[in-house]
């Protein structure tokens, strides 16, 4: 629990920019192409960051590494909220992006190894819901404190909310070391690169992660922006794409954890991943549409799309032997920020502005998203688990 409330920060952290983009866009006077830019300023740093943290994670306790990773993104989400600027904005969300990307990995790797593998699916169900407490509570309170105040206020709660988190790791989380082996002599940084590059499994695994993570934000960048530029939203309206979506995530995340254990990870992640093409595709061609509509579409994407995440995290950790676990984490995490990252400019760069400021060109972003599901499909059906 203590490790989902961290993640609901983090995750909130990453998802309010989402919808602030129309906001952000006219306040800033900038082009959908420089508002990508933002977006993966944050996931790139994040990419370096899990990158250099895979060779030194598994030296130290899991609960020390989180504690100091976490300090550094609540600095870094702070300083988004004292942002005048688009250039100061772009720099903090750096900042923070490079401290969240070793957060991301310590809680995968904690729950990993507190957790058995025949019980990991709900775990990860339960950590994985702080995505939806973000999305139904986080960010419709955020909107509504960025349109009460302005688009500050939701990073001086996420920081004052991550402040208070901090205080509760440093109290109540026990301290997780079992993962080092006394006498143990740590690899080099070149030696865990080979580790990974001459295992097919953990390659594999990269892979999966990789695929996945560019057909879910090759759309997520732009899906609040075309709500209001196509769809007919109001700013005002978006709120309700995070409620209903996130309120049932909820219920479903750890419902998916759930049925992945009891039927099996690799076959409740197809379903799942198979089921998401008919939101991804309706998401990407809707045009004016009534606001319940739109919402049930909204709302089977959040849903699928989650579900997808919950199993192939909780097959991905267990791709890995426990005392590799951290490193390996890191660098999951470390592609998984460059895929995201990459995402969003690229979705920058095929979106454009057309007449009456509607977007232009999502329906491509829709194809290739569903290209690289199926990709995802056939990777995963080649991933094992040897952490069992």
């Amino acid at each position: 629990m203590l490790l989902a409330m961290v993640q609901f920060t983090h995750i909130m952290d990453f998802m309010i920019m989402m919808p602030l983009g129309p906001q952000l866009m006219r306040l800033f006077e900038i082009t959908p192409r420089q508002f990508g830019f933002l977006v993966s300023a944050y996931t790139f740093t994040a990419g370096i960051s899990g990158f250099a943290g895979a060779f030194f994670v598994d030296r130290f306790d899991r609960k020390s590494v989180l504690l100091v990773a976490y300090m550094g993104f609540t600095l870094g989400t702070l300083a988004c909220a004292l942002a005048p600027n688009y250039e100061f904005l772009m720099a903090a969300r750096s900042l923070a992006g490079a401290f969240g990307g070793v957060l991301g990995a310590m809680i995968l790797s904690a729950v990993g190894d507190a957790i058995s593998h025949e019980k990991r699916g709900r775990a990860m169900g339960i950590v994985m819901a702080s995505f939806s407490l973000a999305s139904v509570f986080g960010v419709p309170f955020g909107l509504y404190l960025a349109n009460l105040f302005s688009w500050h206020a939701p990073f001086v709660f996420v920081g004052a909310a991550a402040a208070v988190n901090t205080l509760l790791l440093l109290f109540y989380m026990p301290s997780m070391g079992a993962h080092k082996v006394n006498g143990r002599e740590f690899p080099s940084p070149i030696a865990i690169l080979q580790t990974i590059a001459t295992d097919k499994n953990q390659i594999t695994a990269l892979g999966l992660t990789i695929f996945l993570t560019f057909s879910q934000f090759l759309l997520i960048p732009f899906l609040s922006p075309s709500m209001v530029a196509n769809v007919g939203f109001l700013e005002s309206d978006l709120p309700y794409i995070y409620f209903v979506g996130g309120g049932l995530t909820i219920f479903t995340s750890p419902l998916v954890g759930r049925l992945a254990d009891r039927f099996g990870k690799h076959r409740v992640f197809l379903i799942t991943s198979l089921f998401v093409i008919l939101p991804v595709w309706l998401t990407t061609h809707m045009g004016p549409t009534p606001i319940a509509s739109a919402l049930v579409v909204t709302a089977l994407f959040f849903v699928l799309g989650n579900g997808r995440f919950v199993t192939s995290t909780a097959m991905v950790t267990a791709a890995v032997q426990p005392a590799s676990r951290g490193s390996f984490m890191s660098i999951n995490s470390s592609v998984q920020s460059l895929a995201s990252g990459s995402a969003a400019l690229i979705s920058g760069f095929i979106v454009a502005t057309g007449p009456n400021g509607r977007l232009l060109h999502y329906d491509r972003v829709g194809y290739l998203s569903i290209a690289l599901t199926l990709a995802a499909m056939a990777v995963a059906t080649r991933l094992r688990a040897v952490d069992v």
